[in-house]
């Protein structure tokens, strides 16, 4: 209800009755003092939308001159030529500056993370937690949707205290937030700026028909949704090591997480066996730890299962896989000595 109080703040910073627009989203007048109360995101987009065109107004009255019905169209149609991801969310960001300068959108790079800011040149007032939050939406919203991909988030952080309604944060956002921060931001990983653009002219014009539950829904599908899978398993391991706890990792339901792995063409278990056999391999290669210990330390009950799955993944049993990384000669069908499990040497032709 706080982010429909801000709505109708902005009809009352241009002197106009605002019962229009809270009819049309069906909400009652009386709801506006509920500290409890919440909207449905379809109500909410119905309620900006009826706002954003009757004030002529798609700021709702945040800054010191409009941006009449229109103006994110714009910057979305600016933003569409571009090359890959990276390219379009710096138009965005510099073209925004055309708009209004009170706000300053920002893109930044490092150790693999990129950071989208705000830098506020002017007093928000009140309206400053739902212009931050609506801005930062409004290009997650529109970047998710030019290269068909959700961008999940990692972290996310906001200059004002949490209030009363954070848990809604980590629906629009992510579940790692920070308050009290310098700047408002969000950061992912910069791998997504390198993705091209998948929607062209024909589709920007039918998305901003409804272009607003864009910037309230998080966009479904992740195309990197593979490779931060095989992350989390590879750094949590056991942790990790299920759909329901990945699911969990991701802010996803276990059966979305099924299905977004089929659509990319992979499944859950091939990811946690190409973990495991790189990082069996890893440790045979580099190290002189006991093949048992290795397949324990990968998620293998036993010596046995782990050298029969060892096996299917490179056509080598691990200590002949070991034998043949320090002798590159030798190969698949060559003769290798393999350490057994009682620590006696035999041989085994493959």
């Amino acid at each position: 209800m706080a982010f429909v109080r801000a709505v109708v703040r902005g009809y009352e910073r241009y002197g106009i009755d605002p019962a229009g627009a809270l009819a049309e989203a069906q909400i009652a007048p009386r709801e506006l003092e509920s500290k409890d109360a919440r909207i449905t995101s379809a109500q909410f987009e119905a309620l900006c939308a009826h706002a954003m065109q009757e004030l002529d107004d798609e700021a709702l009255g945040w800054f010191s001159r409009r941006l009449p019905w229109g103006s994110y169209g714009m910057l979305c149609r600016a933003s569409l030529g571009a090359p890959d991801l990276g390219v379009a969310i710096k138009r965005w960001c510099r073209h925004l500056r055309l708009l209004t300068d009170e706000v300053v959108l920002q893109l930044s790079v490092a150790d693999g993370l990129a950071t989208v800011s705000i830098e506020e040149r002017s007093q928000l007032g009140g309206f400053r937690e739902f212009c931050l939050a609506s801005n930062l939406r409004f290009l997650h919203g529109f970047a998710s949707w030019v290269v068909d991909s959700r961008l999940s988030l990692r972290s996310a952080s906001f200059p004002f205290a949490p209030p009363p309604h954070r848990d809604a944060y980590s629906l629009m956002f992510c579940d790692r937030l920070e308050f009290n921060a310098a700047r408002a931001g969000y950061s992912f990983d910069e791998r997504y700026l390198a993705m091209p653009l998948q929607r062209d002219e024909r589709a920007l014009r039918s998305m901003l028909r409804r272009a607003l539950p864009l910037t309230v829904l998080q966009y479904r599908r992740d195309r990197l949704l593979g490779q931060r899978v095989r992350e989390l398993i590879a750094a949590h391991g056991g942790e990790a090591a299920t759909a329901p706890a990945l699911a969990g990792w991701l802010n996803l339901s276990s059966r979305t997480l099924h299905r977004q792995l089929a659509e990319e063409g992979v499944s859950l278990q091939a990811l946690k066996d190409d973990v495991r056999h790189s990082q069996a391999a890893e440790q045979l290669r580099r190290t002189q730890k006991p093949i048992k210990q290795i397949a324990l330390a990968v998620g293998f009950r036993n010596e046995k299962s782990f050298s029969r799955a060892f096996r299917t993944w490179s056509g080598l049993t691990p200590g002949a896989f070991r034998a043949s990384s320090r002798n590159p000669g030798l190969a698949a069908g060559d003769e290798a000595l393999d350490q057994a499990p009682d620590g006696v040497l035999h041989r085994e032709v493959s």
